[in-house]
């Protein structure tokens, strides 16, 4: 883990996603919070935290149309971080090193519903990411009360899994209980799981410390409620970038915002800056100023901003070159926006109340 977490690549992981301040400064949004089920209860008897999956009540397509995958991301990161947090607390605790986690995945209500193909193409980005980046916090997973489709389930993910991870996998039977038990002390373990505790009222789901989610309001979906004009429309052919440029004055810190939907499918999205004077330029000669990433702005529609430290020409480029058999119509508004101070000022000058 030392290794890893000094890497430039997780280095920059780190800071393109604000990790360091991620746990303190930015807080989920309510429907993760309410409805993606899981938590961390108890230690084994290593010391290392427990953290449960519960994935039965879990909900994906309601969670997908109701916050962007990138929020999906920051609270899996978010988590992570929370869970390193924990190891080095036992670390000091117990006066020896303690760097990964148990995993218990309870499949028990898996079902079609989570095979719904944006939710497995977003769980492979979290898992992908893990193992970019996190690849020795796991010690094992025991997966628990597994039905007859878990093989099928487990197919569409494993190849996102490295042969490591693979081995650290064990798929328990109906004797899951004992070897829980085994492994967690009792009183470290839910009723629920075969165990002795409960929550201070009595509950043996340990709700305060695992959430067991369930369905997702149609009132928090996102596309139902949001309705935007947009002023603008491109298809993007199967293979091919689109390009828009905003040039940044010398004014501090203006911001770019944009907003966009695609139909049908998610489309890439990343902002670049010109780094020569004039003239076409490559993507790949340009500044990364925003990496570009997959966005299920089919299902929740995109809608952000970013801070220009230094002027010149953004280039927000959306990116369709992954895909190799559909072209995809976004609708987009771009627009450049003055700096937050100047901006709430204005705002309470005209009285308009506009959240920027």
């Amino acid at each position: 883990m030392a290794l890893l977490f000094g890497s430039p690549q997780h280095a920059e992981f780190r800071r393109q996603m604000k990790v360091d301040t991620l746990v303190s400064d930015w807080k989920p949004p309510e429907v993760i919070e309410k409805y993606v089920s899981g938590g961390m209860c108890g230690y084994d008897r290593e010391g290392s935290p427990v953290w449960y999956d519960v994935i039965g009540p879990l909900d994906p397509k309601g969670l997908l149309l109701s916050s962007t995958k990138q929020d999906f991301m920051k609270s899996k990161i978010r988590h992570t971080e929370l869970l390193r947090r924990e190891c080095q607390r036992q670390s000091e605790k117990l006066g020896k090193n303690i760097e990964a986690i148990t995993l218990i995945y309870d499949c028990e209500g898996l079902g079609l519903k989570h095979m719904w193909k944006p939710a497995v193409e977003t769980y492979g980005e979290i898992l992908t990411m893990f193992e970019d980046n996190y690849p020795e916090g796991l010690k094992r997973v025991f997966v628990i009360k597994a039905p007859k489709i878990f093989p099928m389930a487990y197919s569409l993910i494993k190849h996102f899994l490295c042969d490591e991870t693979r081995r650290k996998i064990l798929v328990l039977g109906s004797n899951w209980q004992d070897v829980l038990r085994e492994h967690i002390e009792p009183e470290q373990l839910p009723v629920a799981y075969g165990g002795t505790l409960t929550d201070p009222d009595g509950d043996p789901r340990c709700r305060t410390m695992i959430n067991y989610g369930g369905t997702v309001p149609r009132s928090f979906y996102v596309r139902d409620s949001v309705k935007i004009q947009y002023d603008s429309s491109v298809t993007i052919s199967r293979g091919s970038v689109f390009q828009v440029s905003v040039s940044s004055p010398v004014w501090p810190r203006p911001l770019p915002r944009w907003q966009f939907c695609s139909d049908g499918a998610d489309i890439g999205f990343g902002v670049y800056r010109r780094t020569g004077d004039g003239g076409a330029q490559k993507l790949s000669d340009m500044q990364q100023v925003l990496p570009s990433e997959r966005y299920n702005a089919h299902l929740v529609p995109e809608d952000n901003c970013l801070t220009c430290t230094e002027p010149g020409v953004y280039v927000l480029c959306f990116d369709n070159s992954y895909s190799i058999l559909q072209s995809k119509k976004v609708s987009y508004n771009v627009e450049l926006l003055p700096p937050v101070d100047e901006a709430s000022q204005s705002a309470r000058s005209r009285g308009d109340g506009r959240r920027q």
